[in-house]
């Protein structure tokens, strides 16, 4: 017997988060590992009365391409590919893997060419993302318990299952009515942060980020386009970035965990970093093209729901009392004009010590809003 979660989440992917309407062309880009959800995400999306296309990966075949594919084969992009993403009204990802560490191994710059030569395919999702109106492109993308994402966080299926649902808030009668309570919350941070010019970050152990924001739009992430959700983000202003991030959680980006990333940036670009594990992947990844080098996201995780990592930047990036800035490609709604065929989230922790201030004023310490009204931790 299916877990009753499952539909319930297919119904809040389809009717809350991408909102399909009649005639939509709803493309459902998941992995075999996740068919329980993806008949149920079908199902909905042709009650809806939209025309679902199925998209299904298989892990082997990526492990496949990345051992025979030749240089020409890694920079071929099929231009079927771009009118799929000029095409589609909406677009549902389904993270779930077998073997999350199968590219381990991958050469990274078998991976930075073909992530270059995707990069114009990246260029017109963000565009259409952003974009109002009928052109807009409504996408969203969710995780399905799976054995490899529970081992990665060190947890039972049954346990990860329960971490994931209760993110989502799908252990609720109304998930949605509760996400659209949620989202005035974090609207309240938005419409303040819309206000401020300039940021910092301070953490004991050794961040202290300065970034320019004046201008630039906070966007209200309230379970649209990453279910879970739990963050407010921006782009911050591409030359104004100074000082040093010292990241708390491992960072895993393409199958490959890269571990105590130090990053030092001076007039926006990163001028030093280190790893402890990694470190050629990481340099490897800042060097594919003159973006990746400048961050293109700032965000403020709000969702208290979740408390621990779990090797999974859907979740970690949400941590309640964190803070992430991305590396690589601005989203354009939030003003950000950074370009990269990169963009690699990592975590910093504030919970033990942290503070943020925003225009001289501590608006959180250790990991909580100093606003009550703003989320916080025990509350919805």
């Amino acid at each position: 017997m299916q877990d009753s979660r499952i539909d319930k989440l297919a119904k809040v992917l389809v009717q809350y988060s991408v909102a399909v309407k009649r005639g939509d062309l709803v493309r459902i880009n998941a992995s075999v590992v996740a068919m329980p959800l993806i008949r149920a995400l079908y199902r909905e999306v042709l009650e809806a009365g939209g025309y679902p296309m199925l998209r299904i990966a298989d892990d082997e075949c990526g492990d496949i391409f990345y051992e025979v594919a030749s240089k020409h084969q890694l920079e071929y992009v099929s231009p079927l590919a771009k009118q799929e993403i000029e095409t589609i009204d909406c677009s549902i990802g389904v993270w779930a893997d077998e073997n999350t560490k199968s590219m381990t191994r991958v050469d990274p710059k078998k991976q930075a060419l073909s992530s270059q030569a995707r990069r114009p395919l990246m260029d017109i999702f963000m565009k259409r993302a952003a974009k109002k109106g009928k052109d807009k492109l409504r996408w969203t993308g969710t995780q399905f318990p799976c054995h490899a994402a529970a081992q990665d966080a060190e947890m039972s299926l049954r346990q990860y299952e329960n971490f994931v649902y209760n993110a989502g808030l799908l252990h609720l009668k109304d998930p949605a009515a509760e996400w659209r309570k949620f989202s005035e919350k974090q609207k309240r941070v938005c419409d303040h942060m819309n206000k401020v010019s300039d940021v910092r970050f301070k953490t004991p152990q050794g961040t202290d980020l300065r970034l320019a924001v004046k201008g630039r739009r906070w966007i209200n992430c309230d379970g649209h386009e990453n279910f879970p959700d739990g963050e407010v983000f921006t782009g911050p202003i591409e030359n104004a970035t100074e000082g040093v991030v010292c990241y708390s959680f491992p960072a895993v980006h393409h199958g490959r965990e890269v571990h105590d990333i130090r990053l030092t940036f001076k007039a926006g670009k990163v001028v030093d970093a280190s790893a402890s594990k990694g470190e050629d992947f990481l340099f490897k990844m800042l060097d594919q093209d003159p973006g990746a080098r400048v961050l293109g996201e700032l965000a403020i995780g709000t969702n208290y729901g979740i408390t621990e990592y779990s090797r999974n930047t859907l979740f970690d990036e949400k941590i309640g009392g964190t803070f992430h800035a991305a590396l690589g490609a601005a989203y354009p709604e939030s003003g950000g004009k950074n370009k990269s065929a990169l963009h690699w989230d990592m975590v910093c922790d504030l919970r033990k010590g942290g503070e943020v201030i925003a225009d001289g004023k501590v608006i959180s310490r250790n990991g909580r809003f100093v606003n009550k009204s703003w989320p916080q931790p025990g509350r919805k």
